[in-house]
């Protein structure tokens, strides 16, 4: 559905030239739901723009839906689906009507256009609406209604950007449930931007990170956590047993992390251990594989060299964790995503 080789953009500020987007190589296919993150100005809604023809790119090929995107911007449109970051329909019109006059951009007839909103409304539960203003709508319920005017012409394809910003925890959940049904009945694609790391967890089956411009990783939510973050097991201690608490975990741990041993016995560097200062003690922590399971083990080898455990706790990586191993940052700093 989407393929591109080295897509490029840049703007000029000034004098200046700035590359937004630095050769970005992507393919998605028939199906698949994707998500990009990346921090403020990392490059994700510009390539959303350049692959919707919205911006042209300065260099660098990109077909979206079987067209190249430059040789063919009209026939593009008419096979994607866009939902920008704004409100996409017009405040003082009804709701129904707004739908009607959307298929009919797209070339629908006036039948066909009426059959499909109505199909709409009734899935994403905008019928009791029909009616009213669109200005007289809650943020949610806009939101909805951009998903509405964004499938009126059935694409298999659809671009969200940002699709649940603002929204509120129970909204988010409900416009996601209609997400997912829509595409589970029609098969649609998703390629979508959001700031909620959650919801690129839970729901894309992709998930690629743009940094300054260029794809940096691109796998499963899982596979990224696992590989290029990992688990996490951390004790607290007295300050006093800190060295003892620190030899007995590169013991434990070296092992399952390095695997068999190598020539003359050695299993590999002694794993990383981080330290800081907590109301109750020192907390050690280290990334170890299956967190969860190895933690009473550890426990247990703690007390057995005589070091009290004040508290210990496993923790599952996150997206965030990904991208400040991958970058030395957080994905969250300054309003992550956006």
């Amino acid at each position: 559905m989407i393929h591109t080789e080295s897509l490029t953009r840049h703007f000029r500020v000034g004098r200046t030239t700035v590359e937004a987007v630095r050769g970005i190589d992507l393919d998605v296919g028939a199906g698949e739901l994707v998500a990009l993150l990346g921090p403020n100005g990392a490059g994700k809604s510009t390539t959303l723009r350049m692959l919707t023809s919205l911006l042209p790119p300065s260099s660098g090929r990109a077909e979206v839906a079987g067209v190249d995107v430059a040789a063919h911007p009209a026939e593009v449109r008419r096979r994607i689906g866009y939902i920008g970051q704004k409100d996409g329909a017009g405040h003082n019109y009804r709701v129904r009507d707004e739908l009607v006059v959307q298929g009919r951009f797209y070339g629908m007839g006036r039948a066909e256009s009426v059959a499909s909103a109505d199909r709409l409304l009734r899935t994403l539960d905008l019928g009791p609406l029909a009616m009213r203003k669109v200005g007289s709508l809650s943020g949610g319920q806009k939101r909805r209604l951009d998903i509405a005017l964004g499938l009126v012409h059935a694409p298999r394809l659809l671009f969200l950007d940002e699709p649940s910003t603002g929204m509120d925890p129970q909204n988010r959940a409900n416009l996601w449930e209609h997400i997912l049904r829509i595409r589970a009945e029609h098969g649609t694609t998703v390629v979508l931007t959001t700031h909620y790391l959650d919801e690129a967890d839970a729901m894309a089956e992709r998930v690629v990170i743009i940094d300054h411009g260029r794809v940096i990783a691109d796998d499963t939510a899982e596979r990224l956590k696992s590989e290029r973050a990992g688990d996490r097991l951390t004790v607290t201690v007295a300050a006093g047993d800190v060295p003892a608490a620190r030899a007995v975990l590169a013991a434990a741990v070296t092992p399952a992390l390095a695997g068999p041993a190598g020539p003359g016995g050695r299993t590999g560097p002694e794993p990383e251990v981080q330290e800081r200062s907590g109301p109750e003690g020192r907390a050690l922590t280290v990334g170890v594989p299956a967190a969860a399971r190895a933690l009473p083990a550890l426990v247990g080898r703690l007390r057995d060299a005589g070091i009290d455990v004040v508290a210990a706790e496993s923790r599952r990586p996150t997206l965030d964790d990904v991208f400040l191993h991958l970058t030395g940052r957080s994905l969250r700093d300054g309003e992550a995503g956006r």
